[in-house]
């Protein structure tokens, strides 16, 4: 379980390729690399990883080919940087909302707002998500806990505050870049009950 508040940014190391499979090398925030144990669940982008190697702050994820086909961590190389959270402990504070690291696709950043204080990204919203995205509700992008701003027919957008912007990817996200979407589990379950119920009754 994860809350979406992002510590820190860990860089890509290295990236070894197999067949529709891969290992990513990514060297840890100071902050994400306390106490690591191996088979510990990180989240990078908002997936969940799980460790498989050790060494200091570097630390190796395995990615399987479902993972890569659904979110952005297929695109990585040596060099990029990754959102990372640490699994969330019992007691811990919950800053942002309940996230399971399970990404059910990306979502491509098309218009980005801005003045002097603040940011607004605009991602296109695909039709087979469109129901779980809704005004004040809670989505994970590239695993930040964040509100929705306004909801169109194809599109939506959520407002950042400087301190978002220094300490994720998104102060360096552009117009084009793929970013991972996780749905609030909550609004979906309470979607798809009703949808079922609905359906049920013939309506």
């Amino acid at each position: 379980m994860f809350t979406g508040i992002v510590q820190g940014m860990g860089e890509v190391v290295a990236v070894r390729e197999q067949e529709n499979f891969r290992t990513l090398s990514v060297r840890l925030p100071e902050q994400a690399a306390q106490n690591l144990t191996i088979g510990a669940s990180v989240a990078n982008n908002g997936c969940c990883l799980t460790i498989t190697r050790i060494d200091g702050n570097q630390v190796d994820f395995d990615v399987m080919g479902e993972t890569l086909a659904k979110t952005n961590l297929g695109a990585l190389r040596a060099g990029d940087r990754v959102n990372i959270e640490r699994a969330a402990r019992f007691g811990d504070e919950i800053g942002g909302h309940v996230m399971s690291g399970h990404v059910m696709g990306t979502v491509t950043l098309m218009r980005v707002d801005e003045d002097a204080h603040n940011r607004s990204l605009w991602f296109r919203l695909p039709e087979r998500l469109r129901a779980y995205v809704l005004e004040k509700g809670f989505v994970g992008l590239d695993g930040c806990s964040l509100t929705v701003g306004t909801v169109t027919d194809d599109a939506f957008n959520v407002h950042l505050i400087p301190e978002t912007l220094n300490r994720t990817l998104f102060g360096t996200r552009q117009v084009g870049d793929a970013v991972n979407l996780e749905i609030d589990a909550q609004t979906q379950a309470v979607v798809d009950t009703v949808t079922r119920v609905l359906a049920a009754r013939g309506r």
